[in-house]
């Protein structure tokens, strides 16, 4: 059986990209393929991150302006 184990960037990318599918092929991969799995994992989670980010930027931002805008 061929078990190519390697890691690789695409898979964390995939992550990345769509985090269900990094989620799901870690949750598939992670007794047979333990580094594949761990790097869609993390694409996965680094994806989830930046965007929980990316809206806490937005509504502070947006609320600041709707502070400012409210004061003229």
């Amino acid at each position: 059986m061929d078990n190519n184990d390697n890691g690789g960037f695409l898979w964390g990318l995939l992550g990345c990209c769509i985090p269900i599918v990094g989620l799901v092929l870690f949750l598939v991969w992670k007794d047979q393929k333990p580094r594949t799995a761990k790097a869609a994992g993390i694409g996965a989670l680094i994806s989830v991150c930046v965007s929980v980010l990316c809206y806490i930027i937005f509504f502070v931002i947006m609320g600041a302006a709707g502070i400012a805008l409210g004061s003229l």
